[in-house]
């Protein structure tokens, strides 16, 4: 999985590039075909499956209104075309209701769908990351050492008054969550690792003055 977003990927194809569409297929075809694996669906469903979902992105690519949110439109299209194959072929009466469904599912494929949301989520980041102005990345880089140096050496390092670091923290995080690369993913504001970073430094993170 590439560290970059799909954003400039979905772009070219909207041009026309060929080989940027190739490229896409390539990277979310794992995700298309784990999803139908989840869903039990025999291999000539999941095809199926597989070839609407991404004729469906040709008829869509040009109204998706945040490239980067493509892997999400993906997923989401994904499990409802599992779906609706499963009920044509009268096997979700059989398996209940969708969370039966997603009680049967397939660990392997539910592990490679993880996988690749969490690289989706890394790149989102750190392409948000490489967006704030170059202190905001020094700071936010220092608070997420492991152990983060203490105030004192923060504030002699970038140099920053002590008194400063937690306000600005706070407004490097604010924009970081404000960021269009994490929001087009997620579909709203988050924090900076879907929880835990950005919570941990607006607590201090263990950082100690």
């Amino acid at each position: 999985m590439s560290s970059d977003t799909a954003a400039p990927l979905v772009v070219r194809a909207r041009e026309g590039d060929a080989k940027a569409w190739e490229q896409l297929v390539e990277r979310y075809a794992p995700l298309v075909w784990s999803i139908c694996r989840r869903y039990l669906l025999s291999p000539a469903d999941a095809e199926d499956v597989n070839q609407t979902v991404w004729l469906l992105l040709v008829e869509q690519l040009g109204n998706l209104r945040e490239p980067a949110a493509l892997p999400g439109w993906l997923a989401t299209t994904t499990r409802r075309e599992a779906l609706r194959v499963l009920r044509a072929t009268r096997k979700y009466e059989t398996m209940g209701s969708d969370a039966d469904v997603e009680a049967t599912a397939d660990p392997s494929a539910q592990l490679i769908e993880q996988e690749i949301v969490a690289a989706e989520r890394d790149a989102a980041l750190g392409a948000a990351f490489a967006e704030l102005p170059p202190r905001c990345q020094r700071l936010l880089s220092m608070l997420m050492g492991d152990p983060p140096p203490s105030y004192a050496e923060i504030s002699q390092s970038i140099p920053i008054p002590v008194g400063s670091i937690g306000p600005q923290r706070s407004r490097c995080l604010s924009r970081l969550r404000r960021s269009p690369v994490l929001t087009a993913l997620y579909g709203e504001e988050i924090s900076a690792d879907g929880g835990t970073t950005a919570k941990n430094l607006e607590r201090g993170g263990g950082v100690h003055a």
